[in-house]
């Protein structure tokens, strides 16, 4: 690409002869807003995957935290004042209002 300083000259002489000199600093802020612009999308691309990603590390931790509760409530003894046992043996949670 262009490294050195020499070929940056040889090149901004060579638009500013096609381009002239009146173009020449319209074409220099057109090339300024798009590069910025371009990082600017880059930025919000960034921070959406970043805000999903995050998402999805909420919701496996949620999903293996609630996997924790229902192994310790498999692992809780079978009677409590909350809970009734209903004709098939199964456990329904009582609700409460207020």
């Amino acid at each position: 690409m262009l490294s050195s300083p020499i070929e940056w000259g040889v090149v901004a002489a060579v638009a500013l002869l096609v381009f002239g000199p009146k173009k020449f600093p319209e074409l220099g802020r057109a090339l300024g807003q798009g590069i910025g612009n371009f990082k600017k999308a880059i930025n919000e691309a960034q921070e959406q995957v970043t805000a999903g990603i995050d998402d999805v590390e909420k919701k496996d931790a949620k999903a293996k935290g609630d996997a924790k509760a229902d192994k310790a409530d498999d692992d809780a003894p079978q009677s409590s004042a909350s809970e009734s046992q209903t004709s098939d043996g199964g456990k329904e949670k009582a609700s409460s209002s207020g």
